[in-house]
């Protein structure tokens, strides 16, 4: 009787062995150590309007009769152990007083992170719906916040945080200075902002990120009205969209198989806008929004999968402190005083700034050159309220859209530049009046605090 011959495995099957013994390893390749005091937990949620038929879009106001994209509102709750804060992000034309009160409320209520704690921020998308007091649908979109918030709270898990740039190659600047006259044109030599920054925050187990913060600098508008015979949609886009930052949102969430959340975050884009050329410009098409969605999430890929190599993870920070501070200021209006919420809200070594508005490109500039050397400034527009364009004091005197249709006067940015760097002295902690010892200092910060509160009260009453 023959021996017996051992039987040859095809390549295919061995290949596969390998892989099956091979996989717990590659498994624990991914994963790396967190020492950190700062803990997070991130949730999403759809917002989209259960009604849509008939509905009149926000911003670029037009009949809808479809959803092409889902809206999503984004939490993200951060403790230090300490200090309690929550970012939110909603695929809004705006972060409106309405929306703000109630997004706070919901979210104290269910993370207990102070109100007053938590930051707001629309994306500023101009396919939305509208943020009416009365309306069924944010009665419906805080109901299914309340559970996106209830789920972070529930998440938090020790994390560090990583940052990277990258930049996007879409937006450009629409106004041009002729003979002493701004007019609506798009201004390849205007001022722009193309960065993108990028905060993860890992917990360690994987190299897929807890959540995704990403910033950048333009107005998504990409569907919106069209011009008169601008094909394919003349009368604007008949659908609502969370627009490039969705479409953004989407691509990274993709490329983590969806194990990740990612949150956008609009800089200052009062005068940037997607680069479509027409009369002065067009509305998009499917290309042009792959094309920006595309561009930019994979700008953000890019800065994620940088930012957890061993040099880079070796730079991250073991201490994050949390703290938060904000005032209402009146700025002078073209008619009538206007309040307005700043904010600074400082998480280890990164300033968040805000402002309620549309801010111009250059107001970020100016921000974070005065800023750069003590932190690392994010400065973000359309969050916490809503007063419209926030233009550079110099806009006025050549006029154009945003000066012209802001309610803003002239002498509002330095107030605003003002006032933000007060504010980012209060969270950054290096001026010696905000972590001095001595009683009367102690004393003054406490009656400080005690007034704002008290104010804060008096305004929401």
């Amino acid at each position: 009787m023959p021996a017996l011959q051992p039987k040859r495995l095809p390549l295919t099957c061995v290949w596969l062995a390998l892989v099956v013994v091979a996989s717990p390893a590659a498994a624990d390749d991914g994963s790396f150590p967190v020492k950190s005091n700062l803990q997070a937990g991130v949730a999403k949620v759809e917002i989209t309007p259960e009604k849509v038929a008939g509905l009149i879009a926000a911003g670029h106001r037009r009949e809808v009769n479809g959803v092409r994209d889902p809206l999503r509102a984004g939490v993200l709750v951060l403790t230090d152990g300490e200090t309690k804060a929550a970012i939110v992000t909603l695929d809004l034309l705006g972060a409106y007083d309405v929306v703000v009160e109630r997004v706070r409320q919901v979210v104290e209520q269910e993370t207990s992170v102070p109100a007053a704690h938590v930051l707001v921020a629309a994306s500023h998308n101009h396919s939305g719906p509208p943020c009416d007091q009365d309306s069924p649908w944010l009665e419906s979109a805080m109901t299914r916040l309340r559970q996106a918030a209830r789920q972070a709270a529930k998440e938090l898990r020790p994390v560090s945080v990583g940052y990277a740039e990258d930049r996007i190659s879409f937006g450009i600047n629409r106004r041009k200075v002729i003979n002493q006259r701004a007019v609506v044109r798009l201004n390849p030599e205007g001022p722009n902002d193309q960065r993108v920054k990028v905060l993860r925050l890992d917990d360690g187990r994987s190299l897929t990120p807890v959540a995704v913060l990403m910033h950048a600098v333009c107005h998504p508008c990409f569907f919106t009205w069209g011009d008169k015979g601008s094909l394919p949609y003349p009368n604007g886009y008949p659908k609502l969209s969370a627009d490039f930052p969705g479409e953004a949102q989407s691509f990274v969430e993709m490329c983590y198989g969806n194990q990740t959340s990612s949150l956008f975050m609009q800089g200052c884009a009062g005068d940037i806008r997607p680069n479509l050329p027409g009369y002065p410009y067009r509305c998009a098409d499917e290309a042009d929004i792959q094309w920006a969605g595309r561009d930019l999430g994979a700008a953000v890929v890019r800065s994620l999968s940088g930012s957890v190599t061993r040099e880079a993870l070796a730079d991250r920070e073991t201490f994050y402190p949390i703290r938060v501070a904000s005032g209402r200021v009146s700025l002078p209006g073209k008619e009538s005083r206007i309040d307005a919420e700043l904010m600074a809200m400082k998480i280890g070594p990164y300033l968040l700034l805000t402002m309620p508005g549309e801010p111009m490109v250059e107001i970020g500039f100016k921000l974070e050159k005065a800023l750069a050397d003590r932190a690392r400034p994010i400065i973000i527009g359309y969050a916490n309220g809503h007063i419209g364009y926030i233009p550079t004091q110099a806009a006025y005197k050549v006029g154009g859209y945003e000066p012209n249709t802001s309610k803003l006067a002239p002498q509002a940015e330095p107030i605003i530049l003002t006032e933000l760097s007060k504010l980012a002295d209060r969270v950054v902690g290096d001026v010696f009046e905000s972590f001095s010892k001595h009683p009367k200092d102690v004393q003054r910060r406490e009656a400080e605090e005690r007034e704002k509160q008290e104010s804060e009260t008096t305004f929401d009453k």
